[in-house]
Formats: C-alpha cells, sequence, structure tokens
C-alpha cells in the first residue's frame, strides 16, 4: 500500500512562520516502508514544521467552521481540529518521528473529552477558542509524552489544550469575536463531547498550508489512506 500526500490541499493551517519558510528550496523525497506500509518522507529539508492534531468532524466541529466564517470571512479554510503537538521543526528524520508516533500513541487507548467555554488569548494573542474541559490532564499527559526525540522542541507558550476558533486582527476584534462566538455557543444545541481515536501527522508543504503525512491511531498501528 502507497501513502501519498492528501491531494495537494492544505488539510490544516497553523500561525505563519515566514523564518520557517524557505521558497527557494527544491523538496527531495525518499520511501520508508514500516509494516507493509510505504511513507514518503523529506531529505532535504530541516526547516519544515510539522504538527500533531485531531480532525473534529462531529456537528461541534462544523459549528466551530461555520463560526469562523461569520468571525472572520477572510480567513483561509481551517479544518476543526485539537491540537496535541504545536508546529515544529524536527530533531530528525519524518521516519524517526513516525515511528515515535507508532510507539507511542499505539500505547494510548481512544478517549473522550468534553467541551468547556469559549475564550482567548488576549493578550498573548488574538485567538479566540473553545477550552477543553474534561479530558484535558490526558491530552496534557499525550503531549508531554510526544515531545521527545524526534519530535522533541521548546514549546514557546505552555500547551493549554483548546480548540481554535480563529485568530483575529488586532485585541478589540478579538474582543468582539468572543462575544458573538460565547453567544452562539450558548445556542448550540448539538453534543460537546468529542472521542479521539484517530490523530493525523501533518507538515507544514507552503506558508500557512499544511497537508496530512500520516493517520496516527491511537491503542492501533499506522495504516495508510
Amino acid at each position: 500500500m502507497n501513502f501519498s500526500r492528501a491531494q495537494g490541499r492544505c488539510a490544516y493551517q497553523a500561525a505563519p512562520r515566514p523564518d520557517m519558510v524557505d521558497d527557494s528550496r527544491e523538496s527531495t523525497t525518499a520511501s520508508i516502508i514500516k509494516g507493509g506500509t510505504r511513507y514518503n518522507f523529506s531529505l532535504d529539508m530541516p526547516s519544515l514544521r510539522y504538527a500533531l492534531v485531531a480532525y473534529v468532524k462531529s456537528p461541534v466541529g462544523e459549528f466551530v467552521e461555520n463560526l469562523r466564517r461569520e468571525l472572520h470571512p477572510d480567513l483561509p479554510h481551517l479544518a476543526a481540529h485539537l491540537t496535541f503537538l504545536p508546529p515544529r521543526p524536527l530533531q530528525g528524520a519524518e521516519s524517526a518521528a513516525l515511528e515515535t508516533l507508532a510507539r507511542i500513541c499505539g500505547r494510548v487507548e481512544p478517549f473522550e473529552v468534553t467541551l468547556g467555554d469559549m475564550e482567548s488569548f488576549v493578550p498573548t494573542t488574538f485567538t479566540v477558542y473553545i477550552k477543553v474541559a474534561h479530558g484535558a490532564p490526558r491530552l496534557e499527559e499525550l503531549h508531554a509524552q510526544l515531545n521527545t526525540q524526534a519530535l522533541a522542541f521548546a514549546e514557546e507558550w505552555p500547551y493549554v489544550p483548546h480548540l481554535t476558533v480563529g485568530t483575529m486582527a488586532t485585541e478589540r476584534a478579538a474582543g468582539q469575536a468572543l462575544e458573538t462566538a460565547r453567544l452562539r455557543w450558548r445556542q448550540f444545541s448539538g453534543s460537546r463531547r468529542i472521542l479521539l481515536s484517530r490523530l493525523t501527522f501533518v507538515r507544514e508543504d507552503a506558508p500557512n498550508c499544511w497537508i496530512d503525512l500520516a493517520p496516527v491511531p491511537l491503542g492501533g498501528t499506522l495504516v495508510s489512506r
């Protein structure tokens, strides 16, 4: 079975870091085969960033994506997600990172989290988000376990389990967005529970544009799409 990139689409997006992107370089890829599955990995892009996320495709995920479009229509599409490892360069090859993910996540059974209040990171950043109320310690524990070896990185800010709604341009805009978001959140009648059973390893393929590299199941082994 061959694993390939996600049809050229931007599956996940994060805050841009221009200093981490070098458009003058050409990509070179090679393959490793593990458990009968082939994975592509880059040989010559040490400045690339990677992250580990869990896409939220339930009604609450759709709610967040619709709310983002309402609050900031100019933002590019951003799939609703919980972040397990924020963006970081690798301390080694993609193959080593995949092996670490498979080893650690394979020992963790799927678990459920519940979303809590709508909050913001103002004044640190102008980001509006939904806090993880129940299950946050499990996320924090897994984040600490995964932040090792090829995936080790000194975080810029303390890790806070959350579901991002969007980042506004100014503090005032963030305050206004937070008021609207809290109203919409109170009106949301769907389930606020999220079952986490499969994560996704992603790579920044262009400035602020990310692609899926490999699904990472909890309590299982890496599989191809």
